[in-house]
């Protein structure tokens, strides 16, 4: 099975495709359309692996959910398995593709499907998504193969679009759970000295200031990822960071060194910290209530109930955690990254595997039930606007505070900030350029600057343009 994408493999390999090294010579996506057959999925008994990170919580709503979808197509085995984390689904689909041994469906960052397509191994969704086959289901109702005006509408605008982030235009993935970052902050503390939560970074600044006028031995705030701060800076200011094609690295440039300078002071000053530098996730110091601590955290919206400090024997919670959208350089035009798995569909020798997979992408994707029974036991953002309607998530959603509920509180901030998602160019290696501008950060914060402040900023910068093209 599967030697199609064997073969197209052996042929990478011969053009100086370098798939298991992870070099990133080419500009250019290869890829290699998907021909649906004529009727769509013809019943055929098959089998469809799908690897995901998720636990035993999740793995329970969804095998729930097979259930439902087996109802449909009775006929479309789906057998699913936790690969560890992320890294490692990407890392053991990167073997297994040399075999021709892939799943048929995986979680995927945008990244892993640039890796993935080195050796033409993804679906390009474009066809499916726009096919009007009509397929007639096991209870006798009719679908369309492909998606609605109306179902394609509802998917959250940023979420969706990360599927064209290739440089070539075309669809790869389709969102399934998202994350984001978000600012919590000490509702109480904040409330008691009437400080103003910053919606910009100059009044983040100046709030950082206040707070250590108040608390010396305090690090106002903690960021928990240095290259999302690096890579959300170059949005929000415009500024270049990545490139699909031609130049991937673009980086370092005049603008992206004068933020990179700016929030060294700020470290300096003892006003921020990160995880790396810290040595944990912020929220440790944010949640902290003796010693050194912090009244601010950015970190991940998926986190909240990390954010959350200890409550007492009577249920009582030292503080209330307030959240919202994190800092920018233009409220009018705010920008905020979007995490979280989104999932592909890899080629098959079989079309009828190819669509049946499609079939189950669809349906959970599509499927607001499943949206809201899943963002409710992970914490993460539901990919649909309308799960915001659905009955049960909407109640919890109207309870949200900052106690008990702070997941929904957290989820709340989410889907009211959806105009505001960004997604990077992604390329075989493009995590590379993730890495490297987060370790950007930490050298900057921290390296001596005896000979200069510029001198230093230059070198850390052009370090990590060396070490992308290692």
């Amino acid at each position: 099975m599967k030697k199609i994408v064997a073969m197209l493999l052996v042929v990478a390999t011969l053009l100086g495709v370098c798939l298991m090294s992870g070099c990133n010579k080419q500009n250019t996506v290869l890829t290699q359309d998907f021909v649906i057959p004529e009727g769509g999925y013809d019943g055929s008994k098959v089998t469809i692996n799908f690897y995901h990170t998720m636990g035993e919580p999740l793995r329970a709503v969804l095998d729930a959910f097979i259930v439902e979808f087996n109802k449909l197509y009775p006929n479309i085995t789906v057998a699913h398995e936790q690969v560890g984390g992320y890294e490692d689904v990407r890392d053991q689909i990167k073997t297994e593709l040399t075999v021709g041994n892939q799943p048929n469906i995986a979680y995927c960052y945008p990244d892993h499907v640039a890796l993935y397509n080195v050796a033409r191994a993804v679906v390009t969704l474009d066809d499916l998504i726009a096919s009007n086959i009509e397929i007639t289901r096991e209870d006798g109702t009719k679908e369309v193969l492909g998606l609605t005006a109306e179902q394609k509408a509802d998917f959250i605008e940023g979420y969706y679009e990360e599927g064209k982030e290739f440089g070539d235009g075309k669809m790869y993935t389709l969102p399934f759970s998202k994350s984001t970052e978000v600012l919590y902050y000490n509702k109480t503390f904040f409330e008691e000295h009437e400080l103003k939560v910053p919606t910009t970074w100059d009044e983040m600044e100046a709030v950082c200031a206040q707070i250590k006028a108040i608390d010396e031995n305090c690090i106002p705030l903690g960021y928990d990822s240095e290259s999302n701060w690096f890579i959300t800076m170059c949005e929000q200011l415009g500024s270049d960071y990545t490139s699909a094609t031609g130049e991937h690295y673009q980086f370092n440039n005049d603008a992206n060194k004068q933020f990179v300078k700016r929030f060294r002071e700020w470290y300096q000053k003892e006003y921020v910290t990160t995880q790396e530098i810290y040595g944990a996730y912020t929220s440790g110091l944010f949640t902290a209530t003796t010693g050194q601590r912090s009244y601010m955290s950015i970190g991940s919206s998926a986190g909240a109930k990390h954010q959350r400090p200890k409550a007492n024997d009577q249920g009582e919670y030292p503080f209330e955690v307030g959240i919202t959208t994190i800092p920018q350089v233009n409220p009018d035009t705010p920008k905020v990254i979007s995490q979280g798995p989104s999932v592909c569909i890899f080629k098959d020798e079989n079309p009828q595997e190819v669509i049946a997979s499609w079939l189950f992408v669809k349906f959970l994707t599509t499927n607001v039930n499943f949206q809201a029974a899943f963002a409710d036991a992970s914490g993460y953002v539901p990919v649909l606007k309308s799960v915001a309607q659905h009955p049960t998530y909407a109640d919890k959603m109207s309870k949200a505070d900052g106690y008990d509920n702070i997941a929904y509180l957290s989820a709340k901030v989410c889907m009211e900030q959806a105009h505001a998602y960004y997604t990077s160019p992604a390329f075989n290696g493009s995590a590379k350029a993730r890495d490297e501008v987060g370790s950007l950060i930490q050298a900057a914060f921290i390296g001596d600057a005896s000979a200069g402040l510029d001198a230093l900023i230059d070198k850390v910068f052009q370090d990590a343009i060396n070490n992308c093209k290692k």
